[in-house]
Order: C-alpha cells, then sequence, then structure tokens
C-alpha cells in the first residue's frame, strides 16, 4: 500500500508493487500445487458467460473480497486488475484444499507470537486467518462508518483501512490485522500469478504484463539472444497459448 502523498504515476506504482516478486514456475510457488497435482485437485472451468458463485466464503465475506482485491491490485494501463483476472474466485476454491483448511500443517500447541524466521506459530489455518480476519475487519468499519461494510465504502476509506492493517495498527477482534493483512496480499498474489488452471490469471494477463514464458518447453533458439525482445506469448501448464 502506498501513502497517498505519493504522486508517482501509476505506471511505476504497480511496478513498485511487483519488485521484489521471485520469477519460478508459478505452479510451484503455489502451496500445495504443483505441475504433478491430480487434476482433481485444479480449479475447474465456469462457462464464459456464467457468474461465479462462491462456494466457500459468504455474500458478505464475498463482498468483501471482491472490494479488497480491487484495491490490492487494480487495474490500470500497465496490467489486469486482480478482479478482471479472477483472483477472488482463485481464493474461494483455494479455501476449499487441504492446504488451506491447515489438514497438512502442524496445528497443535503451543501457539506462540513467535518471530517470523520462526514461521507461523498460530492456531488459525489460512482459511480461518481470511475468514476470522474479514469478519472482524467488517465488524470494525460498521462501528467506524455509520454500519458500512468495508464494500460500501469509497476507494479512499478502504485503502485507509488496508493501509492501517498492514502496519498492524487496527485492533480487531480475535486476529492480528497485520497477520491478517499478509496473508491477504500473499494469495492475492498468489492468484494473480498462477496457472490459469487454477482459477485466475485470465488469458495469462499476468504473465503478460511482467513478461513471463510460462510453460513453453523449448526456449533453446532464444538462449544466447541478448538484442531483441522474446516474442513469443506465454504458456499455461494445458499448452494454451496467451
Amino acid at each position: 500500500m502506498k501513502d497517498d502523498s505519493d504522486k508517482t504515476l501509476p505506471a511505476l506504482t504497480r511496478r513498485r508493487f511487483f519488485q521484489g516478486l521471485t520469477l519460478i514456475p508459478v505452479a510451484a510457488a503455489l502451496p500445495g500445487c504443483s505441475p504433478g497435482d491430480a487434476p482433481g485437485q485444479a480449479a475447474p472451468r465456469a462457462d464464459a458467460g456464467t457468474p461465479y458463485a462462491p462456494q466457500f466464503f459468504t455474500a458478505a465475506e464475498w463482498a468483501f473480497l471482491v472490494a479488497a482485491c480491487d484495491r490490492l491490485i487494480p487495474s490500470d494501463e500497465v496490467g489486469p486488475g486482480a478482479v478482471e483476472s479472477g483472483v477472488p474466485e482463485f481464493l474461494d476454491r483455494h479455501m476449499q484444499t487441504p492446504y488451506a483448511a491447515g489438514d497438512i500443517w502442524y496445528m497443535q500447541g503451543p501457539f506462540l507470537e513467535a518471530p517470523s524466521e520462526f514461521g507461523y506459530q498460530g492456531k488459525l489455518a489460512l482459511r480461518d486467518i481470511l475468514r476470522v480476519g474479514i469478519g472482524a475487519l467488517d465488524a470494525q468499519c460498521r462501528k467506524q462508518y455509520q454500519g458500512k461494510t468495508f464494500a460500501q465504502l469509497d476507494h479512499a476509506e478502504q485503502e485507509s483501512l488496508l493501509k492501517a492493517a498492514e502496519g498492524g495498527k487496527l485492533e480487531l477482534e480475535g486476529i492480528s490485522s497485520k497477520l491478517f493483512f499478509s496473508n491477504l496480499l500473499g494469495e492475492v498474489k498468489n492468484g494473480y500469478f498462477a496457472d490459469p488452471k487454477y482459477g485466475a490469471n485470465k488469458d495469462m494477463g499476468a504473465w503478460k504484463m511482467i513478461g513471463y514464458p510460462g510453460m513453453r518447453a523449448d526456449y533453446l533458439d532464444w538462449i544466447g539472444v541478448r538484442d531483441k525482445v522474446y516474442p513469443l506469448p506465454p504458456v499455461d501448464l494445458a499448452g494454451r497459448r496467451g
């Protein structure tokens, strides 16, 4: 999240947002996902004309999620936004996996506020972090903004709350606002750059934006080329070209 006093051009803002992201095969970067996953673990593709109906998130949680995704990665002239890329759909599907449910985590105590180098030591699984955090932040919104939920606020108000959560400055019931924000942002990034098989990165728009070639099998003709822009479109795990 950037400070409102920063008048940097939108294109540079987006580039700064993505600084530090390591470009590795994106499916391998997703917790619980790998190119060898069973077909049933991939996100099923909905018909193009059928609006996605969330199965994990409630209607109120879904409204929050769509609004938050739109603020975290908005659409601009540089590339697609998180919502148009299908990130909310990715998150809803991902929350139904064993990883998000904590089934493959060690979830026994003791539960500690440990330094980051020791990893997460809390009692909430990923999907509970998001669910509890969304409910707590919406409750904070209703107190602070005369009964309005996060999705009903204007963009400036939404961004102000997200910045406060990012810095751990919101007192939320049942969860640290910083823990909630860091997990929400991390999952939004995961979905944005994931292989389209997992439900987001529609038309490989995020890959096109950063010049990521995807899973193309043969780069021999381009290994030694240094004076030309790589011209080929990205390829996803299913062999489709962007």
